[in-house]
């Protein structure tokens, strides 16, 4: 192959992703040498995983976050084909597994002229429970048709190959969403911002996907820049510019071996009991509460804290609203006398058990603890501080765990840091992303790699697990653009 326009930007994968395009027969031996057409351009899209610092889970209340693109990611290349088929690969993150492959023609996502509802899209990749991985990629034309309100008349052949870690909670889903849809937005020439471009890819995971995700994963992974921390204001989606690591620090990310999924009922409990908890103070606070005509659903005429548990103030909860939210409430109970939450993208089950008190305080506590920690590092003084920021993180820990958001090896990581402790460097850890497994993140000082390897080494003994270490960094998508190739004369 060669390039027509764009740049490797010296990314290592991103040199062998186009070696791997040109020796596609050697791993696709049935479909390798005539599934991309040599008269045809071809799209290149690179998108980044992401590690999350501070912010988590309580992106989905309107907090601050703040998140780093890492090394790993996931590249889509695209040519569209004449016909009205998409046709995608997905090559195997594991060494040794088979490739995936679906194909469906775009006229399914149509009925009677008009885009089909996201809920039988979601049936259609369901429907057979091995084609769901194709609901990421395939997702993203059927957005564009009911979002942007985009008219193919052509299909497309896609390929997609990914070293993002699935299941480690570093977004590998939002990598290979925004992957695809910048392939997709670049081959069909639509004028998009990066920041259209997340929503629509949070679109993809929550309305076809069906996994509940905040924005903060899409955003950073194409806006997202090399070895900074993106600020993101989820309210919805404000991006407040970059921090850059000081010298002295540095953020590892360890792979507890406990796999994560954003999909996953814990997450969608915790998620559903703070707007269930939301709802709740909305009424203690007299704010007007009306019915939206969707069954569970409530509208609320909130011009005190914008619709987002995070604008509470901490000592206005404790003092105000804390006392009316129960430790827990069975959701036949909240439906019955509350009817609903504002929530859209998940539901509060009649026979399920929720956490109500802790997953509300979580995102009013976490956005307090986030802005303190983006202000240490922006008023950077040496290393003095650190500790403090470590003290945040665990802070954030013990708060995930109260929600019910916790993990043995998560929290068996986040132990052995902190037994090491700032006498060696090590200033905190956290659990990331959903919870509930996953990955670690942990701050210490530059040059810490000998002790986090120890760490590792210490865990592998005391829990049989063998964690991978995520290291690096890189640019988010809109950084990376998109390559054009051709194959060679």
């Amino acid at each position: 192959m060669r390039i027509i326009s764009g740049s490797t930007q010296n990314l290592r994968d991103t040199a062998a992703f186009i070696e791997l395009l040109d020796c596609l027969p050697e791993y696709l031996p049935n479909k390798g040498t005539d599934f991309f057409s040599p008269q045809r351009e071809l799209i290149v899209t690179r998108a980044p995983g992401r590690l999350d610092l501070m912010g988590g889970i309580a992106d989905y209340s309107g907090s601050l976050v703040l998140e780093l693109p890492i090394e790993s990611a996931t590249h889509a290349a695209l040519q569209r084909q004449a016909n009205e088929t998409i046709e995608i690969i997905s090559l195997p993150v594991k060494p040794g597994s088979a490739p995936r492959f679906f194909e469906m023609s775009l006229t399914d996502f149509v009925k009677e002229s008009e885009p089909v509802e996201y809920a039988d899209a979601r049936e259609l990749f369901q429907a057979d429970g091995g084609n769901r991985w194709a609901s990421y990629v395939a997702g993203a034309f059927l957005v564009l048709m009911r979002e942007r309100r985009v008219v193919f008349k052509e299909g497309a052949r896609v390929l997609v190959s990914s070293n993002v870690p699935p299941g480690k909670g570093v977004s590998s889903s939002a990598a290979i969403e925004v992957s695809v849809m910048q392939a997709i937005v670049a081959a069909y020439e639509i004028e998009m911002s990066p920041q259209e471009v997340a929503f629509l890819c949070q679109r993809v995971e929550n309305m076809v996907a069906g996994a509940p995700c905040g924005v903060m994963d899409q955003m950073t992974s194409i806006c997202g820049e090399t070895g900074k921390l993106m600020a993101l204001l989820c309210q919805p989606g404000e991006l407040l510019g970059t921090i850059k690591l000081p010298e002295e620090l540095e953020v590892w990310g360890i792979d507890s071996g406990v796999r994560h999924s954003v999909g996953g009922a814990d997450y969608e409990m915790v998620r559903a009991a703070a707007f269930m908890g939301y709802r709740i103070i909305a009424e203690a606070a007299g704010l007007p509460v009306r019915e939206s005509g969707i069954e569970g659903v409530v509208e609320i005429d909130d011009v005190k804290w914008k619709g987002y548990l995070a604008n509470v103030q901490p000592e206005e909860f404790e003092n105000s609203y804390a006392q009316h939210l129960p430790l827990k409430m069975a959701g036949c109970e909240f439906l019955k006398r509350y009817k609903g939450i504002t929530d859209k993208v998940t539901s509060v089950k009649p026979e399920l058990e929720y956490p109500v008190l802790a997953a509300t305080r979580h995102p009013i506590y976490e956005h307090a603890r986030v802005k303190s920690f983006a202000e240490i590092l922006k008023d950077w003084q040496g290393i003095g501080p650190a500790e403090r920021l470590g003290e945040l993180m665990y802070q954030s820990h013990e708060s995930y765990s109260a929600c019910g958001l916790g993990s043995a090896g998560t929290d068996e990581l986040v132990r052995i840091v902190r037994e090491i402790g700032p006498a060696r460097k090590l200033y905190g850890a956290k659990i990331t992303g959903g919870g509930s497994g996953g990955t670690v993140a942990v701050l210490s000082a530059r040059g810490s790699e000998d002790l986090i390897k120890s760490i590792v080494d210490v865990y592998a003994r005391r829990t049989n697990l063998r964690p991978t270490l995520i290291v690096g960094s890189s640019p988010g998508a809109a950084g990376f653009g998109h390559l054009r190739l051709m194959k060679k004369n």
